[in-house]
């Protein structure tokens, strides 16, 4: 216990140090909100990938995914690293870092409002984005649960008000930067962390090959294929692959995870930042997932149907030695706390910028955004707080099922709006409206069917809302299309000087050069 404690107080006690020094880059909005676009690679790319990897991860979707598809799994977190990181990086990098700088936006709403010379669509997609983010915000805080209470026997809520004050310090004192330097340290943290954990829990079971062999002989409810949980694309290959695409592709649209290449500083270090980022995602998300492909090999049938998904990994860990299980309580805690600074910043700065101060008459003074952008983070992690415990306490359908389709009705309702923005001069307000509408729209559907509200019929239908999952899936691919078409039919509606706007990617730079003789000249 004393172990335990010692590391948290440590880890506590520096990011608030953290805070307390990067309290002079804060002074603004545009370095509390984006570090004034200066940020170097490392701490963007492990930005991005401990804002991409949380407990919801570590936790709830390792042990989940893991339980469904064995070492199988492990293709979720290469695909988290390629597509969501390597491909995001390469396609979304350099042109989010350059138009947002030329139009001169902070936030992804505040791109659409100026991208397509719209108030009411960056009005929206605010209120999207808020209403979105704060239950994905409070799953973050389930993960934390069991394991606490493995290793503490803590009340639940206590954890969560720990974390919340905490995290409310650290960002307030110190905006993006202190997150950025703090996303660094969690980052190196889990990094090790996984590594350890691994290691640990394979050595239970006679080593990486004693695993397998024993995951072999464990029988699957879903195929009659002998050692399925032991092969290489599993029990459900499709219902895999929705799962790849849905995080892996999914962070494309997400605010916050596009909002890192906002503030990287130059295009160098967007290279090496794509590095660095898929590195980070292959051991970090590949890890997580390979872990949890050996979860039944801990755990029963009864005890995930009685328990949950949420309680295989801490099954999974509760036999290790309590330093292993302090690093592996830092690990989730590094996870949870950097996701949660980087939704809160988002959050709270579209809140401020894109809502209040699009249905303001009169710009807002830079000390009255400042001041409000530091409130909202404090509401903002208040509500999600005890949205957490609430749901914790009661198990209220309504906040899991929310909690479930927050990534697609995001991802859904931005990807295809927000890429085609950036590459396509003749995408028009009414395609991103249209797209806006087709991903909330799908999400709510889905919501209504989980709640048992709204029943579907037909063979397509029931497989495109067979999950949140599945819907999320189908509201990103589909949007991709719809975007397109509509903007082909509604070419009135393209915002004027679109030329002047794509120019940034492409300016011309005169330089002096210096005559050099050749030795023929000589």
């Amino acid at each position: 216990m004393a172990i335990k404690l010692t590391m948290l107080i440590i880890f506590f006690g520096i990011f608030i140090m953290v805070g307390y020094m990067c309290r002079k880059s804060s002074k603004s909005v545009n370095g509390f909100v984006l570090g004034g676009r200066n940020v170097g690679p490392w701490l963007t790319a492990f930005a991005y990938g401990t804002s991409y990897f949380s407990a919801v991860i570590f936790v709830g979707y390792a042990g989940q995914f893991g339980w469904s598809f064995g070492i199988a799994s492990t293709w979720i977190g290469l695909g988290n690293a390629f597509i969501g990181s390597l491909l995001a990086w390469s396609i979304l990098g350099r042109r989010t870092r350059v138009m947002t700088q030329h139009l001169g936006s902070k936030t992804m709403p505040e791109f659409f409002g100026q991208r397509f010379k719209s108030k009411n669509l960056k009005i929206a997609a605010s209120a999207i984005t808020f209403i979105f983010l704060i239950p994905y915000t409070a799953s973050l805080f389930n993960g934390l649960s069991r394991l606490f209470k493995m290793a503490f026997n803590v009340e639940y809520s206590y954890c969560v008000i720990v974390m919340a004050v905490l995290t409310a310090i650290y960002v307030i004192v110190g905006g993006y930067m202190a997150t950025a330097v703090n996303d660094f340290i969690q980052g190196l943290i889990m990094l090790v962390g996984i590594v350890a954990v691994i290691l640990a829990v394979l050595g239970q079971n006679g080593g990486l090959m004693g695993s397998i062999a024993a995951l072999s002989n464990i029988p699957s409810e879903t195929s009659n294929v002998n050692g399925v949980f032991a092969s290489f694309l599993g029990p459900e290959p499709m219902y895999l692959l929705i799962v790849v695409l849905l995080t892996s592709l999914g962070t494309w649209g997400l605010p916050q995870m596009v909002g890192k290449f906002y503030a990287i500083t130059n295009e160098e270090a967007i290279k090496k930042g794509t590095v660095i980022s898929t590195i980070f995602a292959i051991v970090v998300a590949g890890g997580c997932y390979f872990l949890g492909g050996f979860g039944r090999l801990f755990n029963t049938q009864a005890q995930v149907d009685i328990e949950g998904f949420d309680s295989i990994v801490p099954s999974m860990l509760s036999g290790l030695p309590d330093i292993l299980i302090a690093i592996v309580l830092i690990l989730v805690l590094s996870a949870s706390m950097s996701t949660l600074s980087s939704l809160v910043l988002a959050s709270s700065s579209t809140l401020t910028l894109d809502f209040i101060g699009g249905l303001r008459k009169k710009e807002a003074t830079e000390k009255s955004n400042m001041n409000l952008l530091r409130v909202f983070v404090a509401i903002f992690i208040v509500i999600s707080a005890i949205i957490a415990i609430v749901q914790a306490t009661s198990k209220v359908t309504f906040i899991a099922q929310l909690m479930g389709i927050s990534w697609g009705a995001l991802s859904g309702a931005f990807l295809a709006p927000f890429l085609y923005g950036l590459y396509w001069k003749k995408v028009t307000k009414a395609g991103v409206t249209t797209g806006f509408i087709f991903g909330i729209v799908t999400m709510i559907i889905q919501l209504l069917i989980s709640l048992k509200i709204l029943t579907v019929s037909g063979p397509i239908l029931e497989t495109i809302f067979k999950n949140s999952l599945y819907s999320g899936v189908f509201a990103m691919l589909a949007s991709l299309i719809i975007v397109p078409i509509v903007s082909l039919l509604t070419g009135k509606t393209t915002p004027d000087g679109v030329d002047e706007m794509f120019d940034c990617y492409g300016q011309t730079v005169r330089v002096h050069a210096r005559t050099s003789l050749t030795d023929e000249e000589e």
